[in-house]
């Protein structure tokens, strides 16, 4: 999210209007102290239109719907694609026999007494009917399963199109590479509706971003092959994850800066998880995974609805030029909250709009190359995007863990989702005691040690609780990133430093899934490598500073200078490092 710093303007000024100032200093109007020039940037108006009254709780409210979206569109795929733990090879010629005689006359079984899920005796089943003995012979040639499995459907009750398409055996990859397609897609949204959003609006993206996850959604439940499912899949992964954070945004600018944090929290910790957990229990309910699919996918509709629900962004507004529709924007807040602005205030609005649009074609001028020009900078921006990179593959490698840790996956799933509220409780409690540098540190670091402790105790409940632990460590990691980073990214490339943080992350979460995949090798793989890039990432958090307390900077050079003097072990609970900030905001 782009934010606009305050500027500070020191002006020679006669001697004989130093009193009118100190009079203006001294002047109240609707009970707030009118300062000269006050209005430096947009959050300045709050005290004049309100913190978090009635219009920013119905934004806040209006919030749920694309919570639900989102949630939809990151994590239908997996009860989509969930395949039953046993499965064995069908012979056409033994469909009269039961279940049991079936498998038990036709399918190997291992030297630990399981089933076989890829082979079959390969003999001639008449003359062993013939025979009249469902006994099967140990010496019998085997081969690979050649088009149809059986599935045991005691742990996933339904259909899904992997078990339907046989996506098994030599063909077990296919939800892996499906839910990669759905990643490059978000890719490809990310710059596509990043671009609509600064082009035409945040509204028409929000729109476009839904109505794409809507269309696709729909789509995904007619698919009948692995080509055309992964089509739909890389066109549903063009809304995420704008079909939510594009809202997000335009709301935390409509609130006070002392409510940003509540909202910015509440609104992943309430409405997201609640969302995300109803999914497993939505396809239990239906289940049908086509049915399932329709059912997240529809109530993408709802928003084309957006256009009269939800302002246009004031800043984006103002950048366009077009300052009469965002003051318009204001004074509908103005009259919703019981508020009055003054007619002074909005004479020195228009007037700080005009600044910030002309600062708005500064910061045009520069490019994400920016960032890598300078020593600080560049090794600054290398380390944010290797550490979102390692949260965005930690976090969602746990989401898509949880069919391999060998409990009921969509209980498992939705208890490790769950974590998402007291992990965004804990971070609202601690992120300004702690620090980013050192919570992020922490919690990566934590994520790590329970994701490989989790491969030391018995397989199933011990193992599932430590896995789920590692979860809530990284949920903490997650939702302080991008926060981190904006602090230390300069104004006129923030938000171009934060769109190619993002995008590399997109690019990191498409090997999640091979990631999970790679429990076919080895059960324990998988949590090795996410306690690996847990620590990593720990660690790449300790090579950054802090920002807690700091202004943040604005031109590169104040980036360049950020944290200079920092010591390795300074954080919050000494002076140096505010100390520190403060004389690098000064240089």
């Amino acid at each position: 999210m782009e934010s606009h710093e305050k500027t500070a303007k020191i002006a020679a000024e006669p001697r004989d209007l130093v009193d009118v100032n100190l009079e203006l200093e001294n002047t109240k109007i609707n009970g707030i102290t009118r300062k000269n020039r006050q209005l430096k940037d947009l959050d300045d108006l709050f005290p004049y239109i309100g913190d978090f009254g009635w219009y920013q709780r119905m934004l806040f409210l209006l919030m749920i719907p694309y919570a639900f979206f989102f949630a939809f569109v990151y994590f239908s795929q997996i009860f989509m694609t969930v395949v039953p733990a046993e499965h064995w090879c069908f012979v056409q010629e033994l469909q009269h026999l039961s279940v049991e005689d079936r498998r038990h006359l036709s399918i190997p079984q291992t030297s630990d007494a399981q089933y076989e899920k890829c082979l079959v005796y390969d003999v001639d089943w008449s003359k062993v009917l013939e025979g009249g003995s469902l006994t099967p012979n140990a010496t019998w040639p085997i081969k690979k399963c050649q088009e149809k499995w059986e599935f045991n459907f005691t742990d996933v009750p339904y259909e899904t199109i992997a078990t339907q398409l046989s996506w098994v055996c030599d063909r077990d990859e296919y939800p892996a590479t499906a839910q990669a397609v759905f990643f490059c897609g978000a890719i490809v949204g990310g710059l596509i509706f990043g671009w609509i959003a600064d082009k035409f609006g945040r509204v028409p993206a929000i729109v476009g971003t839904n109505m794409a996850g809507f269309l696709a959604g729909v789509g995904t439940a007619f698919a009948n092959s692995f080509w055309s499912f992964c089509l739909c899949r890389f066109l549903v992964g063009l809304a995420y994850d704008n079909c939510f954070v594009i809202m997000y945004i335009v709301v935390i600018e409509y609130v006070g800066p002392k409510w940003r944090t509540f909202v910015a929290n509440m609104s992943i910790a309430v409405y997201f998880t609640f969302a995300a957990c109803l999914l497993p229990w939505i396809a239990l309910g239906v289940s049908d995974w086509k049915i399932y699919t329709l059912v997240t996918s529809v109530p993408l509709v709802l928003s084309i609805f957006t256009p009269c629900l939800v302002p246009e962004s004031a800043r984006w507004l103002i950048a366009q030029g077009r300052i009469d529709e965002a003051l318009g924007i204001l004074k509908k807040c103005e009259r919703m909250n019981r508020k009055k602005i003054p007619d002074e205030i909005i004479k020195e609005f228009k007037e700080t709009a005009e600044e910030i649009a002309r600062a708005e074609q500064e910061i045009a001028q520069y490019s994400v190359l920016d960032l890598f020009r300078s020593p600080r900078l560049r090794r600054r921006s290398v380390l944010l995007v290797l550490l979102w990179m390692c949260v965005s593959l930690v976090f969602d490698g746990h989401v898509r863990n949880v069919g391999a840790l060998g409990l009921d996956v969509f209980l498992t799933f939705t208890v490790a989702t769950a974590t998402e509220f007291p992990a965004d409780l804990l971070l609202v409690l601690t992120l300004d005691v702690i620090g980013r540098r050192w919570l992020a540190f922490g919690s990566m670091v934590i994520s790590g040690l329970f994701s490989f402790l989790a491969t030391t105790v018995p397989f199933g409940l011990p193992s599932a609780s430590l896995a789920i632990l590692g979860r809530f460590s990284v949920n903490v990691s997650y939702n302080i990133g991008m926060q981190f980073a904006a602090e230390l990214l300069p104004t006129v490339l923030r938000a171009q430093g934060l769109a190619l943080i993002h995008i590399a992350g997109y690019f990191a979460t498409i090997l999640v899934p091979y990631i999970v995949y790679s429990a076919t090798v080895w059960s324990s793989l998988p949590l090795l490598i996410l306690g690996a890039l847990g620590v990593v990432g720990g660690c790449v958090a300790l090579m950054l500073p802090e920002s807690l307390g700091a202004d943040m900077p604005q031109s590169v050079r104040d980036a360049e200078d950020f944290g200079r003097g920092q010591g390795f072990w300074d954080g919050p609970w000494n002076r140096k490092v505010s100390d520190t900030k403060n004389e690098t905001s000064q240089v």
